[in-house]
């Protein structure tokens, strides 16, 4: 009987962590004593909405455009995303002296669309409900002669992501439980692999927007499951099948996962604003709704949660976590 070898380990994401020092942010971990008392447990956010464009991606992006040939950087890199990723290959291929081009659904946030220009990348769009991101991009990097560096389909992606939660143990120390938002995979598997290979008890508890399911549908049939594009406003959630990569990482790691709606996202939105004195973006508030919401059960004493970005312009987050209606 032969065991396939797991994508990533602790040792790459240790190394993925040297290889970020001094260019990635360590991003602070916040506590809230009302959060706290809320949720009745110890509250510790890793808050990656204060990294370099604004989310943990990143960590990921330069991870693994650090490691490409002077002439592989000589050509250009390609990516596919909503947003965080598509800025964060074009701020890494800037930090790397490479081009960038990036394929993103036209309806993706202008935020996030204006970052990724300004970093200097050139924009190709498709339709989110009809397109195929994955042969688009795969397409334009064969016709151009582009590096392809995909949002979480990539060891080295998915161990520069699990940076996040391996400074927040750092910083930390042991915690019951790790709560992480969940789209492609790859920030939960990176993040799984560090806190499990660390300490083994831990619990992994991913977010999912309850319109886009299909990761908890995929480990609750033990294989991956298919859904419509979904429509949420967690647009960094959006997506309608796990990686292939990232679940064979996420079927052996991750416990459990949870669902939230989008009106339990809004409020953890306007929760994080009012009493934490943060902005995130829809998909980052995923983990915190579902704290805030009750949606974990038998919450332990010490629980780790991943902020994982603040990309939203003050037109949405207004529109979003607008009056109250209550």
């Amino acid at each position: 009987m032969t065991t396939t070898p797991a994508p990533i380990t602790l040792d790459d994401v240790r190394d993925a962590a040297a290889r970020l020092k001094g260019v990635a942010h360590r991003t602070p971990v916040l506590r809230s004593r009302t959060l706290d008392a809320l949720v009745g447990a110890e509250v510790l956010l890793k808050c990656e909405n204060f990294q370099r464009v604004g989310a943990f991606k990143f960590r990921g992006a330069y991870n693994a455009a650090s490691r490409l040939t002077p002439e592989q950087l000589s050509r250009g890199i390609a990516a596919y995303s909503s947003g965080n990723h598509a800025q964060a290959v074009a701020l890494a291929a800037r930090e790397l002296g490479a081009a960038a081009v990036i394929v993103m659904p036209e309806d993706a946030p202008r935020s996030k669309r204006r970052a990724t220009e300004a970093y200097g990348a050139e924009i190709v769009t498709y339709d989110r409900y009809g397109g195929d991101r994955v042969a688009i991009a795969e397409a334009l990097a064969a016709d151009r002669g582009l590096t392809l560096i995909p949002p979480y389909e990539h060891p080295h992606v998915m161990a520069g992501q699990g940076t996040a939660a391996l400074e927040l143990l750092e910083e930390a120390g042991e915690l019951d439980v790790l709560l992480a938002p969940v789209g492609g995979g790859g920030l939960i598997a990176g993040s799984a692999t560090a806190a499990k290979a660390l300490h083994p008890g831990i619990r992994i508890v991913g977010v999912e927007p309850e319109a886009g399911d299909d990761t908890k549908r995929s480990l609750e049939a033990g294989r991956r499951i298919e859904i419509p594009v979904p429509r949420t406003i967690a647009d960094g959630q959006a997506l309608h099948i796990p990686g292939e990569l990232t679940f064979s990482v996420n079927r052996r790691l991750v416990d459990e996962i949870a669902l939230v709606s989008d009106d339990e996202i809004r409020a953890a939105m306007r929760f994080a604003f009012e009493r934490l004195k943060i902005v995130v973006e829809p998909s980052g508030a995923t983990p915190l709704a579902a704290l805030l919401a009750g949606r974990v059960d038998s919450l332990p004493r010490r629980v780790g949660v991943i902020v994982s970005g603040g990309n939203v312009d003050a037109d949405r987050f207004a529109e979003l976590c607008g009056p109250a209606t209550t």
